[in-house]
């Protein structure tokens, strides 16, 4: 079965939005964003003119927002309504049912059943993450799904290790939503840039209060040394959730911004540029990170912060002159 609106797709043909084709810092975000990309792509809508959430990242104490498209404003933007989807049957009786209803299915699962993955996690690790599900065989058990910067199949051991029962009663359930379709809109060119300003406008209301760079840069140094000593867990898993969601999330950032002087909004090269070194610096953060826990040498990070929370301050600066609540 397949999703009405989305129609037939094949992993082989499939060619993902120029987000995910074109160079850049951070070809990845995080599986939720990246998978909004690739399907609202696919529905034929503009997934850029979404990002205005981008601008409200904080660090939020022990990572940086886990950014993530809020429903609200896919609602607005596209006409898509997601909901939770209750749980009271197995899995893939929900799924066939919901898909058959033109729906995508939105599920956490287990990497390590997810053939894309095999760079990273495939039969190697069990790692959370975000699919959506676009088309489903029950009986014949494969699986057409969006997943990061792009659409894949999965079937057999892999359908039923991904579908497999909890292992105890008292397991709790993944957590699954589903889109619903039927309201789906394409709007013209100047009704999404009049609804994305007015997201714009909002989101930047929510910035942080105070420089979250500068907020950042004592609990990094202190769970960098913590890092080298052992005493927290691998410094992938640290890097995802910091280093990367800081670095991913200003990149999109930058790219909503040149999305909006593409729609005629007038010119925002230098909030741009103070994004783009944010980004660029987090990848270099991320690197010189890596080889100080690798080697358990001491490295000076002072110039990094000092130039992202200068970006932060200036930039922020700017758009919100520009964009009042």
């Amino acid at each position: 079965m397949t999703g009405v609106l989305l129609g037939p797709l094949d992993p082989a043909t499939y060619l993902t939005h120029p987000l995910h084709r074109v160079e850049r810092a951070w070809m990845e975000t995080n599986c939720y964003a990246d998978l909004w990309i690739e399907v609202l792509h696919a529905l034929g809508a503009e997934p850029v003119a979404c990002l205005a959430f981008t601008l409200a990242l904080d660090f939020e104490g022990d990572q940086w927002t886990f950014f993530k498209p809020p429903l609200t404003d896919l609602n607005l933007l596209y006409g898509i309504d997601v909901q939770e989807l209750n749980l009271w049957r197995p899995l893939p009786d929900h799924v066939a049912e919901q898909v058959e209803r033109g729906r995508l299915v939105l599920a956490e699962v287990d990497a390590f059943y997810l053939p894309d993955t095999r760079a990273t996690d495939y039969q190697t690790q069990h790692t959370k993450t975000t699919i959506g599900i676009h088309t489903v065989n029950v009986a014949q058990k494969r699986l057409g799904y969006f997943h990061n910067a792009g659409y894949h199949a999965l079937e057999g051991e892999d359908f039923a290790g991904l579908f497999k029962p909890p292992a105890a009663p008292e397991q709790l359930p993944p957590y699954v939503e589903f889109a619903k379709l039927d309201r789906f809109q394409r709007l013209s060119s100047k009704a999404l840039l009049t609804r994305a300003l007015k997201l714009t406008r909002e989101h930047l209301a929510r910035r942080p209060g105070s420089n979250p760079v500068g907020r950042f840069a004592p609990r990094f140094l202190e769970d960098l040394e913590r890092l080298k000593s052992g005493a927290l867990p691998s410094y992938h898993t640290y890097a995802f959730a910091t280093i990367r969601q800081l670095g991913a999330g200003f990149e999109l950032a930058a790219h909503f911004l040149r999305w909006l002087e593409q729609q005629g909004e007038p010119s925002h090269t230098a909030t741009v540029e103070d994004f783009e070194s944010i980004s660029q610096s987090a990848k270099a953060m991320i690197l010189k990170a890596a080889r100080a826990v690798a080697t358990r040498k001491s490295v000076d990070f002072t110039a990094l912060f000092s130039s992202m929370e200068a970006a932060w301050d200036s930039g922020m600066e700017r758009l919100s002159s520009r964009y009042p609540p």
